[in-house]
C-alpha cells in the first residue's frame, strides 16, 4: 500500500523553481531518505507533504486522501503527520512528559500513551526530567516520542541528527532506524549526509535543483547511479576513461569483466572509488604516492598514473607508505563498475 504519493508536484519561490515535477511514492512502513546538497529542494519537499507549504502544480496522497491538488490543500492538522523539526522544538518549560502529551489533548488515555511511546524510544523513567535536564540524544528522542504519540500515517524528519556529535550521531541514527521499523511507521527524513542515507533509508532518494535525480536501495544507489550527479556524490569518486568491450571495459588500470552497459566499442567514462582499487608498494612499479590522509583506520592515498591521471585509493592505518613510493595500482578483482557516457 502507497503511503506516500508525489506527482509531479512544482513548487516556485519567487518565480524560482524549488521543486520540479517531482514524483515519487513512499510505501506503508518505509522509510525514505531524501538526500542532496543545499538548495535541492529536499526541505521543500517535506514541507509540501507536511503542508507548510502549497504547490503550484501536482498534486500529493497520503494513503487514499489527496492533500493537496487541483482540489486545494488540505491543512496540515489534518493530515495525520508527525514532524521532527532539526532543532527539535521541545517546549523548554514542560517536562517530558507534558512535551510527548502535547499532541494528545483528545487521546482517551494520555497518561498511558506517554508511558508506551516513551517506552518505546527507550525513555522510562524522565517522565519528569526538563529538556535542559537531558543530552542531545535524549532530547532527540523525546521529540520522536512527541511525533509518534498520535499515531501519525506518516513521519517527517528534518536533518534530525544534525545537532549531535558524530559519535552519538552514529549511535543516534541506527537507534532511531531501529525505533520506526518497531512501530512500522513510514517515515521521510532529510539529510545532507550520503553515509546517513545510506544507513538509515530503505531507499534513498536524490535530489538535485529541485529535480530527482535517482531514487534506489543504498545499495543499488552506489553501485549502479543512474546519472553522474549520483556518482559523484557518493564516496570520493573519480573517472577513468575507458572503452566498452564485449565482455567488459578496457581502462588505464587494466581489464573489467562484466555485461556491458552501452555499445561496445564506445568510449566511456568509468566510475572508480578508492576501495575499487588495489595499491601494491614495488620499487619496479610505475605509480607513485603523491599525498596521503590519514583516517584513523585507514590511509588515503592520491597516486599518479604514468598518464599523469590521479586516483585514490586506502591503504591500511599500520603501514603507512611514504610519500614518493613507487607502486602497482590495479583494480580490485569482482568490483562492478558503472561507466557513462563520454563527456565532450
Amino acid at each position: 500500500m502507497n503511503s506516500v504519493h508525489c506527482e509531479n508536484v512544482t513548487k516556485f519561490y519567487h518565480g524560482l523553481p524549488a521543486v520540479q515535477g517531482l514524483s515519487l511514492t513512499v510505501q506503508q512502513g518505509e522509510i525514505l531518505a531524501l538526500l542532496g546538497p543545499s538548495g535541492c529542494g529536499k526541505t521543500t519537499t517535506l514541507r509540501l507533504i507536511a503542508g507548510f507549504e502549497k504547490p503550484e502544480a501536482g498534486r500529493i496522497m497520503l494513503g487514499e486522501r489527496e492533500v493537496a491538488g487541483p482540489s486545494g490543500c488540505m491543512p496540515p492538522e489534518r493530515r495525520q503527520v508527525g514532524m521532527v523539526f532539526q532543532h527539535y522544538a521541545l517546549f523548554p518549560h514542560l517536562t517530558v512528559a507534558a512535551n510527548v502529551a502535547y499532541g494528545l489533548a483528545h487521546h482517551t488515555d494520555r497518561a498511558a500513551r506517554v508511558r508506551e511511546v516513551l517506552a518505546v524510544v527507550g525513555l522510562s523513567g524522565l517522565e519528569a526530567r526538563m529538556p535542559h535536564e537531558l543530552s542531545g540524544g535524549q532530547q532527540q528522542r523525546v521529540a520522536l516520542a512527541r511525533a509518534l504519540a498520535p499515531r501519525p500515517q506518516v513521519l517527517l524528519l528534518d536533518e534530525p541528527f544534525s545537532n549531535l556529535d558524530a559519535d552519538r550521531r552514529a549511535t543516534v541514527r541506527t537507534q532511531v532506524r531501529e525505533i520506526l521499523k518497531a512501530v512500522g511507521t513510514t517515515a521521510i527524513f532529510v539529510t545532507h549526509d550520503q553515509e546517513e542515507a545510506l544507513v538509515i533509508g530503505d531507499r534513498v532518494a536524490v535530489l538535485n535543483h529541485g529535480c530527482l535525480e535517482q531514487i534506489a536501495a543504498p545499495q543499488e544507489l552506489y553501485a549502479r547511479p543512474a546519472t553522474r550527479f549520483v556518482a559523484e556524490f557518493f564516496g570520493q569518486p573519480f573517472f577513468l576513461s575507458g572503452r566498452v568491450a564485449a565482455d567488459g571495459l578496457h581502462t588505464e588500470l587494466g581489464f573489467v569483466a562484466q555485461p556491458p552497459s552501452l555499445p561496445v566499442g564506445a568510449p566511456v567514462d568509468v566510475l572508480v572509488r578508492p576501495d575499487d582499487v588495489v595499491l601494491t608498494p614495488d620499487a619496479n612499479g610505475s605509480a607513485r604516492i603523491t599525498h596521503s590522509i590519514f583516517r584513523g583506520d585507514s590511509y588515503l592515498y592520491e597516486v599518479a598514473l604514468p598518464s599523469g591521471r590521479m586516483v585514490k585509493c586506502f591503504g591500511p592505518h599500520t603501514t603507512p607508505y611514504p610519500l614518493g613510493t613507487w607502486a602497482h595500482v590495479t583494480l580490485a578483482p569482482g568490483h562492478a563498475l558503472a561507466c557513462f557516457t563520454q563527456a565532450n
